[in-house]
């Protein structure tokens, strides 16, 4: 059975999609900004401030669902700067840790909102 995940510790949907689903034991999660739930806005202008939001919004959904960033075994990188790779692999090794789950980085042309950086994980749950 498909289980719908939304918590309040994230930003909502801003778009005709969920957060994340639960199917099947595993859990999908819609990418994620560096948008802070409280304000609605970025959590800074800059790549660091964004990168680091977008984490701990991926770790609310990963709690909201009983899961946890131990139980990741993908994540999707999408950034608007290869530029910004360096500064993604030291944020990331302080939410993820080995065995790191596999992983794609990719640069993009554009992000919603023009943000800087979106991260989606599937996990464990």
């Amino acid at each position: 059975m498909k289980s719908i995940i939304s918590t309040p510790n994230a930003p909502a949907a801003i778009g005709a999609y969920s957060q994340a689903v639960v199917i099947n034991g595993m859990l999908y999660a819609s990418g994620q900004l560096g948008i802070d739930p409280t304000t609605g806005n970025f959590a800074g202008e800059d790549f660091r401030s964004q990168a680091e939001q977008s984490l701990k919004n991926v770790g609310a959904i990963l709690a909201a669902a009983g899961s946890s960033f131990e139980k990741v075994v993908k994540v999707s990188v999408f950034m608007a700067d290869m530029a910004d790779f360096a500064t993604l692999n030291e944020l990331y090794s302080q939410y993820f840790v080995t065995p790191f789950p596999a992983r794609s980085a990719v640069a993009v042309k554009t992000l919603p909102k023009n943000g800087l950086i979106e991260i989606e994980v599937v996990a464990e749950v």
